[in-house]
């Protein structure tokens, strides 16, 4: 199932708030807020050992299944993400991105998430170079590029991101593969334009939704920014 299937009608830009930023005393409440305007959740999974920070696991995410119909997509920064495929899926995932640099096969990885029948993507770190994963795009719905070093929310956006932005744009469209780019990290909305502009598909934004006045006009900025 392709990303932009799970999301619903193709559109030039995908807006998935990071559930990372929310109010955790009242997720409920947060989630109705943004529930008409985002296309997607992104779900921060963490596990202490491959970033230095824990957060979400399978009981949230049930519960966040229940009181959303949107599409929900795991991040995965945990070791050995294959182990979890099967029981993410089972309590929620509609779509999961794991880290090319936490699993020792990333090409089965993704013909596992295509066999599960989910949304199947890669997220590469700041320092990852965007060229290792040439050979991995047609097995990709999407590749996440992580702006920030990924572990806490709210930090600065990592200015070079633009750079491997036009460049994974560039290997994508060279090879015609159907895979989206998503962006996590400092994303704001003074500077979700130029993200687009470089070939961003999917935005990722927590802080500036969840701790915005109005989370839901927020994202309504966001698309009005790039028609």
């Amino acid at each position: 199932m392709k990303i932009a299937d799970i999301a619903g009608e193709s559109k030039k830009l995908y807006l998935s708030p990071s559930l990372l930023a929310c109010n955790f005393a009242d997720l409920q409440a947060d989630l109705a807020k943004v529930e008409m305007e985002a296309d997607m959740y992104h779900f921060d999974v963490m596990d202490g050992v491959f970033v230095p920070n824990i957060s979400f696991g399978f009981p949230l995410l049930a519960a966040v299944r229940q009181v959303s119909r949107k599409p929900l997509d795991l991040h995965l920064m945990i070791i050995e993400p294959e182990r979890y495929f099967q029981r993410f899926k089972d309590a929620g995932a509609s779509s999961i991105t794991f880290h090319l640099e936490a699993s020792k096969h990333p090409d089965q990885a993704l013909r596992s998430l295509r066999d599960l029948g989910l949304g199947a993507a890669v997220a590469l770190n700041p320092g990852t170079p965007v060229c290792l994963i040439k050979d991995l795009l047609p097995l990709c719905d999407m590749v996440l590029l992580m702006s920030v070093n990924p572990g806490y929310g709210g930090q600065k956006f990592i200015d070079y991101t633009l750079g491997k932005i036009k460049e994974l744009r560039q290997m994508i469209d060279e090879r015609n593969a159907d895979c989206l780019i998503e962006v996590d990290g400092g994303v704001k909305l003074h500077n979700c334009r130029e993200l687009v502009a470089a070939g961003a598909d999917v935005l990722v934004a927590g802080t500036e939704v969840f701790h915005h006045k109005d989370p839901a006009a927020c994202l309504r900025e966001f698309r009005r920014l790039n028609l």
